[in-house]
């Protein structure tokens, strides 16, 4: 059986991750074995991967209220998981930072999630996400898959990104405060309480 030493040293020694490890920077995840949720972004940001704390920014405030939690249960009761797509910041492009890179959670997410045996609800955040755990096909958008979360339960539930970026498509989109966030509110209660 992997321990989680273990894996973290496999995960930084890999080729892939090569210019990381030689920066020092180390793979930015959690996986707690106690942990009932588990939310699956992108890739850390820089604000992130620089503090060593995932989702520790604007976005991840917004995760939290959409959750309706706070940073202390979110952060330290060991009923979150937080896997991303990749576990390292793959940098800034034209229009925000990049996608994560091919093939990481491909060759990471079912050795990480093994440690975490009782995750009830993957929260797929964003669009890498969705398409990697719902397998889709490329014509289906984020908002449509969004606004047909029910369709996904109770194993996974879409969001679109928690980031301000994303404040005009949530005013376009007003179901989204109205029917997906309550639900999810109700959903994430329900677990954590058991």
């Amino acid at each position: 059986m992997d321990t989680i030493e273990q894996l973290i040293a496999d995960i930084m020694v890999d080729e892939q991750n090569a210019t990381y490890t030689q920066q020092g920077i180390k793979p930015l995840f959690t996986v707690p074995k106690t942990a009932r949720i588990n939310i699956v972004g992108q890739a850390p940001g820089i604000r992130a991967q620089e503090s060593g704390l995932y989702w520790n920014d604007p976005s991840g405030d917004n995760l939290r209220k959409w959750l309706g939690v706070d940073r202390e249960i979110f952060y330290d009761s060991g009923l979150f998981a937080v896997v991303p797509m990749d576990y390292y910041f793959p940098g800034t492009g034209k229009s925000g930072d990049l996608p994560p890179r091919k093939g990481f959670a491909e060759k990471w997410h079912k050795r990480t999630l093994a440690f975490a045996p009782n995750i009830e609800l993957h929260i797929l955040v964003g669009f890498y996400a969705q398409r990697y755990y719902l397998q889709q096909k490329s014509s289906v958008t984020l908002t449509e898959t969004v606004k047909h979360y029910q369709t996904y339960l109770p194993q996974f539930f879409p969001l679109v990104h928690p980031s301000p970026r994303n404040n005009l498509w949530q005013a376009r989109n007003p179901w989204f405060a109205k029917e997906v966030i309550p639900d999810l509110q109700k959903r994430v209660k329900e677990i954590l309480a058991k």
